[in-house]
């Protein structure tokens, strides 16, 4: 059993990392990544779906007919995401505004369904979680890093606004890195997003052939 978590735990993490070797989910990445709290926010939130749809889809793989799984995987999602788009309007209205429509996208995320499928329909509810927080921790990793990049480059700072996540005492923690009139704009426009996770995927390749 430790053996399979530990190889997981490097799949989902290192070998078959979701935006770093699969390539999946690109769009909200590539969208919100501009600051590190955002990125933080929208990774947090993604992990959380797959972490209770993988288990709930798993509990039910056995009741679940072939022919209409991607719908009930769908169903599934969809339930989610409605009831923490509700919490987050209510308690991180900031977080919500900030991420937009990339949380109701969350339901047709290619990370999510693939591990539907792949995973939690195939294995038990405890290692189907397992994969849903392995896959949310090198997933949250990637997208902490590209939006911290960017933010640090594009507004000289990083994680500020860091409140609107975990409340007013977290206003003042952030690391200021660039004085604002050495910032580059570039960094946080969609092209800079592409350079950035290309850059972070070239470095990933040549470690792993190193």
């Amino acid at each position: 059993m430790l053996k399979e978590i530990i190889e997981l735990f490097k799949q989902d993490v290192w070998k078959n990392n979701t935006i770093l070797v699969q390539i999946l989910g690109l769009c909200p990445t590539l969208a919100v990544t501009t600051t590190a709290v955002t990125a933080l926010g929208l990774a947090l939130t993604t992990t959380i779906v797959l972490a209770i749809s993988n288990v709930t889809i798993s509990l039910c793989r056995r009741i679940i007919i072939p022919e209409v799984r991607i719908p009930s995987y769908i169903l599934i999602i969809s339930t989610l995401v409605a009831v923490i788009e509700i919490l987050m309007q209510t308690f991180m209205f900031t977080v919500y505004e900030s991420m937009g429509i990339f949380i109701s996208l969350i339901v047709t995320n290619c990370i999510i369904i693939s591990h539907a499928e792949s995973y939690a329909m195939k294995h038990n509810p405890f290692m189907s979680l397992l994969d849903a927080l392995f896959v949310g921790l090198g997933y949250t990793t990637i997208l902490i890093i590209v939006g911290s990049i960017r933010e640090a480059i594009g507004f000289g700072t990083v994680f500020h606004g860091l409140n609107k996540l975990f409340g007013e005492y977290f206003a003042d923690k952030y690391l200021s890195v660039l004085p604002s009139d050495k910032t580059l704009i570039f960094a946080i426009l969609p092209p800079g997003a592409f350079i950035t996770i290309g850059l972070i995927i070239a470095v990933r390749n040549a470690i792993s052939r190193s």
